[in-house]
């Protein structure tokens, strides 16, 4: 079952992408979509089946070469199967879903090839995720690692007509390579101290590569500082974090389904994942944890202040799926990664719900993403605002106070601020939970902007906005309910206590001796229980004063604070910073290269030599040339004589 989980997708993307005119544009998306529902129901029927083992089937001999052995396996263990449900469910889903939202896309009115093209991305970036996420070794989960920033690349710049569609497919695979850097020289970091690439090898020398030094950039470090340190780099330039966060809102330029898909719940958790599967090296790298919490916490408050005051749609989604990131990489920094996978999983089915939703609203409305265009459509699209109602409740950690019933969020976010709170990390638990005052506001915001008021904007647009097909309708009641239910449901195995969760996950999960945080989260006071649910309440509050009771206090707000306004507008001027510290001085390196160096070093180099030396040594050759038999007899008479010579004063020499 687990070699048909994984190699469905690519089937389905051979036969999308290189069949569909033998057998019709049609069928090669009906194909590809049942190939990925097979997929799905095969990960469900696994993961309902594990009994918490580590199983490792081999393919094939990939690697042979000296000590660098891999073969091309499959590692199915519990955190393998929480990632095969969330990627293979979703990425179904968004198949089903792009049968309606991709059916009149008037992006490519003259090419007939861009919806089996469009399923063929879809289905090759699910197979790269299934590698990277079944990958038994290092050298395997790179090649996933990279297959996805390939498919993302494709699927992001897939209007490839919209040059902002290019610049961002562009950025986002750049800005991913700075990350994925890191990610390369811990590869060779381990196989260099460890002589291996296999997973059990390292996670067994974890706690001598505790113990070692090893000299990096004329510094000593810590051998396992040092890895997990550039493991971690790797993972926030894959999941947007602080400082390598800038590709992630841009990449909103791909089509809708390719946001639920990549930037909700599967690429940009593959860093996630990748911590929590090196557990057993994290464990013994304090120092580097602790780096993990800060980026984290400040990952989830800078996404969710730029995410209030964005107009966009789908770029609001966006902030706010980068903040939830932020929220699962704390709890892995302080040691509950299971509490961090819980997170990932409610996470996928409600941000899936949301960026679904909000495609299908933008159908409605004719392409319309500005929500200040919107207003009073929840009469027009019912079956969308219930959808999206539902994903917001989610999101916002809708609950009863002191209980475990509530919406996938409440149950999640409470687990990981409770956690940070027992750690001992005061400052990321107030960071965290002021980030969920602010993820209440903006989610708000998003829905009274868009389903209440009147309408805004074009009159036309709002007059002919209709719902959804069902193909589109669908995928959105099954999230809903993996929304209302995944965080009752898995609330013990995920967060029960430290045995319970021990117990669930086996060896998937590596707790160093002490690391008790789990069962002690679940005595915090109950003040800190309570944090999250008023800052949801105090975030609906004010958004309802905002949107609705009063809607020109953001104006009057915006004008008496015109600087902070622009800055959070412009997202903390990180891009422009950016411009300005590499991409200017790159451009101006490349154009003194281009007009210094090629131009006049290489250029007129050429060119000297074409029109002075050569010209002149070509006429004094010429010279020569006079046709005459006796110049080229006394010539060759000459040439002879020099011979001659030559050799009658080297015999005599020796």
């Amino acid at each position: 079952m687990a070699v048909t989980v994984l190699f469905a997708p690519l089937l389905g993307a051979i036969i999308a992408g290189l069949f569909w005119r033998v057998i019709g544009e049609r069928p090669a998306q009906v194909i590809s979509t049942a190939l990925l529902f097979l997929s799905a129901l095969l990960s469900w029927v696994i993961f309902l089946g594990h009994d918490g083992g580590v199983q490792q089937i081999t393919l094939l001999r990939w690697i042979d070469s000296g000590s660098l052995v891999g073969d091309w396996a499959i590692r199915l263990d519990r955190l393998t199967a929480v990632m095969l449900i969330v990627i293979t469910t979703v990425s179904a889903l968004v198949h089903l879903y792009s049968f309606g939202y991709m059916a009149h896309d008037d992006h490519f009115k003259d090419n007939e090839s861009y919806r089996p093209r469009f399923f063929a991305y879809l289905s090759l970036f699910t197979f790269a995720m299934l590698m990277l996420v079944t990958a038994d070794n290092l050298v395997q989960l790179f090649f996933g690692w990279e297959g996805v920033g390939l498919a993302s690349y494709l699927l992001i710049g897939f209007y490839f007509r919209k040059q902002s569609a290019g610049a961002a497919a562009m950025k986002a695979f750049i800005v991913n390579r700075v990350g994925d850097m890191g990610l390369i020289l811990a590869l060779m970091a381990i196989y260099l101290l460890v002589d291996s690439i296999q997973y059990d090898d390292l996670f067994a020398a974890a706690p001598m590569l505790a113990e070692t030094t090893v000299s990096f950039l004329w510094t000593d470090w810590n051998a396992a500082n040092l890895i997990a340190f550039l493991l971690f780099v790797g993972a926030m330039g894959k999941s947007a974090q602080l400082f390598l966060h800038t590709w992630l809102p841009d990449a909103m330029e791909g089509p809708t389904p390719v946001s639920a898909l990549i930037h909700a719940a599967t690429m940009v958790t593959a860093g996630v994942f990748l911590v929590a599967r090196m557990s057993p090296l994290m464990e013994y790298a304090p120092q580097v944890m602790a780096f993990v919490v800060l980026i984290g916490a400040m990952t989830a408050l800078f996404a969710a202040t730029v995410g209030l005051v964005q107009n966009d749609i789908k770029r609001v989604i966006a902030y706010s799926t980068c903040s939830q990131l932020g929220f699962m990489f704390v709890a892995a920094g302080v040691g509950v990664y299971s509490v961090a996978m819980f997170h990932l999983l409610t996470h996928a089915f409600f941000k899936a719900m949301l960026f679904l939703g909000a495609g299908s609203v933008i159908h409605g409305m004719h392409h319309e993403q500005d929500m200040r265009n919107y207003g009073g459509l929840k009469d027009k699209l019912p079956m969308t605002f219930w959808a999206m109602l539902i994903g917001t409740l989610a999101i916002t950690g809708v609950g009863i106070p002191l209980t475990t019933i509530g919406f996938a969020g409440f149950v999640s976010k409470d687990a990981i601020i409770e956690s940070v709170f027992a750690s001992g990390t005061t400052y990321a638990f107030w960071i965290l939970v002021f980030a969920a005052f602010m993820t209440s506001f903006y989610s708000w915001r998003l829905m009274f902007l868009t389903f209440w008021g009147t309408p805004r904007g074009d009159k036309h647009t709002h007059e002919h906005a209709h719902e959804s097909p069902l193909t589109m309708l669908i995928p959105l009641a099954v999230l809903a309910i993996g929304s209302v239910l995944a965080g009752m449901v898995f609330y013990g195995p995920f967060f029960g206590s430290t045995g319970q969760v021990s117990e669930y996950f086996g060896a998937a999960i590596f707790l160093a001796e002490g690391n008790n945080l789990v069962s002690e989260a679940h005595y915090v006071p109950a003040w800190v229980k309570v944090s999250p649910f008023v800052a949801m309440l105090l975030g609906l509050g004010l958004a309802w004063l905002f949107y609705i009771r009063d809607t020109s206090l953001p104006g009057r707000l915006s004008d008496t604070f015109p600087g902070a306004y622009q800055f959070l507008l412009n997202k903390w001027y990180f891009d422009e910073a950016y411009d300005f510290l590499f991409v200017r001085p790159a451009k101006a390196v490349g154009q003194f290269l281009w007009k210094k160096g090629d131009g006049k070093v290489i250029d007129g180099g050429i060119n000297g030599l074409a029109m002075g030396i050569i010209p002149f040594i070509t006429r004094i050759a010429g010279r020569a040339q006079s046709g005459y038999v006796y110049h080229y007899a006394f010539a060759m008479v000459l040439g002879i004589v020099v011979i001659v010579t030559y050799v009658t004063l080297a015999g005599g020499a020796q």
